[in-house]
């Protein structure tokens, strides 16, 4: 990373990135509960009367480190901050954060730009 100029657009990227790849993990499911029932053997008439099961992309292992720093660099900014990049990391709407913020438009956008900011100047200190 110390190769990496970062500015605040790069960081942003960089959120958003890691939150796709926070979607593409598996869901984590309760230990010790399983089924004992058969499995059902289903006629090929069935199957092709059944929707199709969405394909499932896992990401990559550079996608969960990269996921892993960014968890690193929120630990550098406040509370009300890192609910602030992650929700637009989230593509979560201006408006709807405003309006969670208590502010306009204009003042949660500047915030989300300082807290990137922030974050891009800690990573080009390293």
């Amino acid at each position: 990373m110390a190769d990496r100029d970062w500015t605040a657009d790069c960081v942003a990227d960089h959120f958003e990135e890691a939150f796709r790849t926070l979607r593409k993990l598996p869901p984590v499911k309760a230990q010790g509960y399983f089924n004992t029932w058969p499995d059902i053997v289903r006629t090929s008439r069935e199957i092709a009367a059944m929707e199709p099961q969405p394909m499932r992309v896992w990401p990559s292992a550079a996608a969960i480190t990269r996921l892993e720093q960014t968890f690193d660099w929120v630990l550098w900014i406040e509370e009300a901050e890192r609910k602030l990049v992650w929700s637009r990391a989230a593509r979560v709407p201006w408006k709807q954060i405003s309006g969670e913020l208590g502010c306009d438009r204009t003042t949660a956008w500047r915030r989300w730009q300082l807290a990137l900011t922030k974050i891009a100047a800690r990573l080009n200190a390293q």
